[in-house]
């Protein structure tokens, strides 16, 4: 049975404190069969009233909070339709949590208004290319935040610098992050 919490945040410059709902349930990890760009990925289900809680509407957002033990921030929740919505569980968050498919999480989750920065690094490699930054303007914000969030997702210095350069290389053909990802995994098979 989900738990709702209100937490109050501090006092920020003299403003009256805002209450931010905390919602605790326990969800199981799935996994996508066959649905399309989705296919294979893990995530749980966040039924509607429990997101309703979070932020009333059917337009997807983002929440902190925790897995288990294993801290989460600037996590969207994807809209699916029914008035659900689902968290795409990534490999660094199974990792974390040390949980695969067909097992229980303890879910924490509070709505998560902080601004998404991209990544500087990324934007100054951006700027040296025009093409690639004209045609990334044209991409909606989440789908800029999937470069952003790859690259800075990176373990080590030169695996971010190879994911800006292939990033940059796919803008500039006019990719998008899925065809990007497509011809990675291509080259690696090949």
């Amino acid at each position: 049975m989900p738990q709702v919490v209100a937490n109050q945040s501090p006092e920020t410059s003299g403003r009256v404190p805002k209450e931010q709902t905390m919602v605790k349930f326990t969800a199981t990890i799935l996994q996508f069969e066959k649905q399309g760009e989705k296919t294979g990925w893990s995530y749980i289900t966040i039924p509607a009233d429990i997101a309703a809680k979070l932020k009333p509407g059917k337009k997807s957002f983002r929440v902190k909070g925790k897995l288990d033990d294993y801290a989460i921030k600037q996590v969207a929740l994807l809209p699916m339709g029914s008035g659900d919505f689902i968290m795409p569980i990534n490999a660094t968050m199974r990792k974390g949590t040390g949980k695969r498919k067909g097992a229980m999480l303890k879910v924490q989750l509070e709505a998560d208004n902080k601004e998404f920065k991209l990544s500087s690094d990324f934007m100054d490699c951006l700027a040296d290319e025009p093409k690639a930054l004209a045609f990334f303007k044209t991409l909606n914000p989440s789908h800029q935040r999937y470069f952003s969030k790859w690259i800075e997702d990176a373990k080590t210095v030169p695996t971010k610098t190879n994911r800006i350069a292939q990033a940059v290389s796919g803008l500039s053909k006019n990719w998008g992050f899925v065809e990007v990802i497509r011809d990675l995994k291509a080259k690696r098979a090949g």
